[in-house]
């Protein structure tokens, strides 16, 4: 792995991320995470729905990136994306998710722009003043034009799914650090076989990528935007 992909995939890196919680805040205030096992309860379940969606895009969004978007025109390059973006915003029922998906994708586009000014950043969102595009679909392609491959963009989703929540119980449960790393150390492996599967769905149509749905994680997204007092944006 390049230096220039480690700077992107960090997450000291600004584009917002250390702002989300990735439900974990909601499901503190709920009482449905309470200490470190229910934390990794948590992130296992992510890994099996919302972790395993956002990996396949990010890696099929990787492949598009990195494909000739001279062999069948730019219009039907665009309209690729166009509908890679639709099909996660189906695949994402909660309002409050979509919205923190597009905020940190917009971030992470911006870090783009910042980071790799010569880049050919061909979306949708570049070229017209459309919403920013999903978080993983930006993933993937950043991953696509720092020079990783779609397994790297899918690991990289995979794991940031399980490290944002984690992260974030650290603050709001006050939970031991070095003891939520060794929990997200035990989740490796299954955020490697959450990636491989996912890579390996990279070049279905964007209609057939995986749609597993994880209903708690939609109400919980929904229910932190009631909250009075929030400590992240999502």
């Amino acid at each position: 792995m390049n230096a220039l992909l480690l700077l992107l995939l960090d997450s000291r890196a600004p584009a917002g991320a250390h702002h989300h919680s990735g439900g974990m805040e909601a499901a503190v205030a709920t009482g449905l995470v309470t200490d470190l096992t229910g934390l990794e309860d948590f992130c296992r379940a992510k890994l099996r729905t919302s972790a395993w969606v956002g990996a396949a895009f990010a890696a099929a969004a990787s492949r598009l990136q990195s494909s000739d978007p001279g062999r069948n025109g730019l219009g039907a390059f665009q309209e690729r994306w166009a509908s890679l973006d639709a099909e996660f915003e189906a695949r994402t029922p909660s309002e409050a998710a979509r919205a923190a998906s597009r905020q940190l994708g917009g971030g992470l586009l911006r870090l783009l722009r910042a980071a790799l000014p010569e880049a050919d950043l061909v979306t949708p969102w570049v070229r017209c003043r459309g919403p920013a595009p999903h978080h993983p679909l930006v993933l993937g392609a950043g991953v696509a034009l720092a020079g990783g491959a779609p397994g790297l963009a899918a690991r990289a989703a995979a794991l940031a799914a399980c490290a944002a929540p984690a992260s974030a119980a650290v603050r709001l449960l006050g939970l031991d650090p070095f003891a939520v790393q060794a929990m997200l150390a035990r989740l490796a492996p299954g955020i490697d076989e959450c990636a491989t599967a996912a890579a390996r769905r990279a070049g279905q149509p964007p209609p057939c990528l995986p749609a597993e749905g994880a209903p708690a994680l939609d109400l919980l997204a929904d229910y932190h935007r009631t909250m009075e007092v929030r400590l992240f944006a999502s």
